[in-house]
């Protein structure tokens, strides 16, 4: 048996090539969108891959699984457990070789076996699969995928149907049924191998291990959220739904496009080099975007083009895009030619697939015509009288203390509730460390607020608060 694991850092997604070397057919198990690297992965290994599946309708990117079929004809696998709400409804819109599986269904790729188990929580309709190696002689599995069901240290969010997708009054249920699918991943032998779906970084739990595979029987006595589950249901609930973060916004349409029929992509968009000029005048249209992909926050508050976002090409470049951007925006980079590749294919794995130039951020940095933002720090904030403050941290870090009468908005949900925001007060935005104040920042100075970027660690407000308390 031949097995990888691919990694996508920056949405901590991992998809799975299983291949028999026998046959040299493989299996694709919840592959992201951008699929030329799984079918060259496979050609590399001599495999050719057969057949697609997934655990779930994902929430935080665009399957690959319909790219797959209408390039590869490899056949379908796709869970038609829960509620008539969430089925893979493309289906029907094509003529593919698709079958839809249920607890306890098998089905082979050569001499590898994979067995359905429902586990719903995280969604209703959401399956893992036992690895069964029958190529080594094995009648035995060796592993479970376990999808977003079981992470390294931490279970799949049962809120996201009411939280993200706007389904109201699911998250409960959702919780209890997490519990008892708990019970059933209890009765797995130990030496079972737990291979998730996301690591940490991930908005789809909120404490996800930084290491990629685990077993039942360590998950058994380390994975907190496990260990919650053995002092009852109604502890579980609440420990499990308490804390979660706010998701992104643009979670609420991979949903509703992974279970309505993802836009083919084909080839990747290729962005062509435009001129200062040229951006700038852009950047003023209503359905174009400009996205400054410098990782020197500093150098992006000291100049940049009038109206762009600041999305840094790091882990968080996926969640600030599909938190601000739209899909139908016209997208213009600001990032070196050489990153450009990386940049596509994670905007594209978020469905923002109007990408259209890009500019070396070389040339902003002797160009006249860039705006800046005023940026202080919190000793300066607190010389500031009746200054209002917009904490952009999680409700959850807000409630562990803040300063005293911010707003609280989540950068992740920031988009959908501007009207909550002063129109004719400055601001200062601030959260932990500087680093999603900056984000959310620009993306404010956008849409036409008066902002001040609050550059510096919130524990060292902390520290000011508790020395002038304790000099009182």
């Amino acid at each position: 048996m031949l097995f990888r694991q691919i990694s996508d850092p920056n949405l901590a997604q991992y998809a799975y090539l299983i291949g028999c070397q026998r046959t040299m057919e493989a299996v694709l198990i919840d592959p992201e969108r951008d699929i030329d690297r799984y079918i060259e992965l496979a050609k590399d290994e001599g495999l050719h891959i057969t057949a697609v599946t997934e655990t779930h309708i994902h929430a935080d990117f665009l399957s690959g699984a319909r790219e797959l079929a209408e390039r590869t004809g490899a056949k379908l696998h796709l869970s038609d457990e829960g509620d008539a709400d969430w089925k893979y409804q493309w289906l029907k819109s094509g003529n593919y070789d698709a079958t839809l599986i249920h607890h306890g269904d098998r089905f082979a790729v050569g001499n590898i076996e994979l067995e359905v188990l429902h586990t719903p929580g995280h969604t209703p309709e959401h399956v893992s699969f036992l690895i069964i190696d029958h190529g080594s002689g094995m009648t035995e599995p060796m592993g479970l995928i376990s999808g977003d069901f079981v992470f390294v240290g931490d279970l799949g969010r049962p809120d996201l149907l009411e939280s993200a997708a706007g389904v109201k009054g699911a998250m409960t249920p959702s919780a209890k049924q997490l519990y008892r699918s708990v019970q059933s991943f209890l009765k797995l032998p130990d030496f079972l191998q737990v291979w998730p779906a996301h690591g940490a970084g991930s908005a789809c739990g909120k404490a996800l291990g930084a290491v990629p595979t685990s077993t039942v029987g360590y998950e058994r006595i380390a994975n907190s959220a496990i260990k919650a589950a053995s002092r009852g249901e109604d502890f579980f609930v609440k420990a499990i739904l308490d804390g979660q973060p706010e998701p992104p916004l643009y979670f609420a349409r991979m949903k509703r496009l992974n279970k309505e029929g993802v836009p083919l992509l084909g080839e990747l968009p290729m962005p062509w080099p435009v001129s200062l000029e040229e951006v700038a005048e852009l950047s003023s249209e209503p359905d174009s975007i400009v996205i400054d992909t410098r990782l020197d926050r500093t150098a992006f508050m000291r100049g940049h083009v009038r109206g762009s976002l600041y999305a840094p090409l790091d882990r968080s470049f996926p969640t600030v895009t599909g938190s601000y951007l739209l899909p139908e925006q016209r997208i213009y980079l600001v990032a070196e030619e050489d990153q450009l590749d990386d940049a596509v294919r994670e905007l594209v794995r978020i469905g923002l697939d109007k990408i259209e130039g890009f500019i070396s951020p070389r040339e902003l940095d002797e160009a006249s015509g860039l705006v800046a933002t005023e940026v202080i720090d919190f000793e300066q904030l607190r010389q500031v009288s009746d200054a209002l403050t917009l904490d952009v941290r999680g409700a959850a870090e807000y409630a562990q203390g803040h300063i005293p009468s911010a707003l609280n908005i989540a950068h992740t949900r920031l988009l959908d509730r501007l009207d909550e925001v002063p129109a004719n007060r400055e601001l200062f935005v601030y959260c932990l460390t500087g680093a999603r104040a900056a984000a959310a920042s620009a993306m404010l100075e956008h849409h036409g607020f008066k902002t001040t970027y609050v550059d510096d660690d919130f524990a060292n407000w902390q520290t000011a608060e508790a020395a002038t308390t304790a000099g009182c």
